[in-house]
């Protein structure tokens, strides 16, 4: 026996009919559009502010704070004797010219101003030259080191501070805590939290908060199997009350406490995304009803219910996939490279594949979806009750 074989309705009948209701099509095209494009945003947003955590640690380096402050470095306080006690008591640090890796740094959220813009809050550290041997990923674009009175601005810092990039430039002026500071260069460190950072020179920043201690000693390795070793050292000095942590850890774990921030944007893509499938229930249930007649006269002729739900299904795919092209031409004009601010520095919104393959899936789930539930109702009546509606 030959297997029965469905004969399938022609492909541009469901084109034609998308073509018969103008408004209606272009509703379905603008409701997916605008779904698929918030999925694409939440998860740009989701990739750019992951990204940027993770390539902000570095293997081989290791943070010294106070005990208690490790999850968070601007509270830290601790000794300035601790740069040079750690250089001399841990083995395993980098050396470059005879020049130990290691960096006494104050970390302080702090308001600066410029003539162009208001008051802004920005990450302000504060820095030795040696800071440039634990940070290899940071180099100076233009201009100097920071002298006493001046400041290195990051590369995004102008975003920050709500200004145009040429607004922060060798040369500008910034002001803090009442004293005016001059640009002294621009620095980058792609890809991570320092490019929208200010860096003053450590005895001027001490001096203007008032402290006489650091927020952190971060070192630098030659091996990251080398950190048991700085442990140690942290643990044995009880006096200095330390807690050593790896670069990477500290930043996994604020990637961490912006996780409630990245899942609230899934759920609100999400929440919008379900109510978008409801409203296409009810769109597309009264565009089939309305032809209940014609899909019954469809059976009568010879093709078969799953053909008819098949070219039903194919509709509803064309207008939702054609939302979905429109959605991803607008994610890449509007949404690539986007620079976003959030506490702790700037991130750049990011297409990744994965992005995009969640974007394509939900077109498909609003076109297969939004359409099956209407067109087994619509096809589900009897067929000579059908042809008498």
């Amino acid at each position: 026996m030959k297997a029965f074989k469905i004969q399938h309705l022609p492909f541009s009948y469901a084109t034609r009919n998308l073509l018969r209701d103008i408004p209606r099509l272009l509703q379905k095209i603008g409701g997916s559009c605008v779904v698929v494009f918030l999925i694409f945003a939440a998860g740009a947003f989701n990739e750019g502010m992951k990204s940027v955590l993770r390539a902000s640690g570095t293997a081989n380096n290791v943070i010294l704070v106070s005990a208690g402050s490790e999850e968070s470095v601007e509270r830290g306080e601790i000794d300035v004797q601790v740069e040079s006690l750690a250089a001399a008591g841990i083995r395993g640090i980098e050396t470059r010219l005879g020049q130990p890796a290691v960096s006494g740094e104050v970390h302080f959220m702090g308001e600066l101003s410029t003539p162009d813009g208001g008051e802004r809050q920005a990450l302000l550290r504060g820095i030795t030259p040696a800071a440039f041997e634990v940070h290899r990923e940071a180099r100076i674009l233009e201009g100097d080191f920071p002298a006493s009175g001046e400041v290195l601005a990051g590369r995004l810092a102008h975003h920050v501070l709500g200004v145009s990039a040429a607004a922060i430039r060798p040369g500008t002026e910034v002001e803090f805590e009442g004293q005016t500071f001059i640009v002294s260069g621009i620095f980058e460190a792609p890809g991570t939290v320092m490019e929208s950072e200010v860096w003053f020179d450590r005895n001027d920043m001490m001096t203007l908060t008032q402290r006489d201690s650091l927020s952190c000693v971060i070192i630098r390795l030659e091996h990251p199997e080398d950190f048991p070793a700085a442990d140690l050292f942290a643990k044995q000095r009880l006096d200095l009350e330390l807690s050593a942590i790896r670069e990477v850890d500290y930043y996994d774990k604020l990637s961490g406490f912006f996780a409630p921030i990245r899942a609230m944007t899934w759920l609100t893509a999400g929440l919008i995304a379900a109510g978008a499938i409801f409203g296409g229930f009810n769109l597309l249930y009264a565009a089939f009803a309305s032809r209940i007649r014609e899909l019954a006269t469809l059976q009568a002729i010879g093709f078969r219910r799953t053909a008819v739900f098949i070219s039903l299904v194919q509709e509803s795919l064309l207008a939702t996939l054609s939302g979905t092209l429109l959605a991803a031409f607008a994610a890449v004009f509007l949404l690539e490279g986007r620079t976003v601010h959030f506490s702790v520095g700037t991130f750049s919104l990011e297409l990744s594949s994965t992005v995009i393959s969640s974007g394509l899936i939900m077109g498909l789930l609003l076109g297969i979806l939004g359409a099956v539930p209407p067109a087994i109702r619509c096809l589900a009546a009897p067929l000579p009750s059908t042809l008498r509606s």
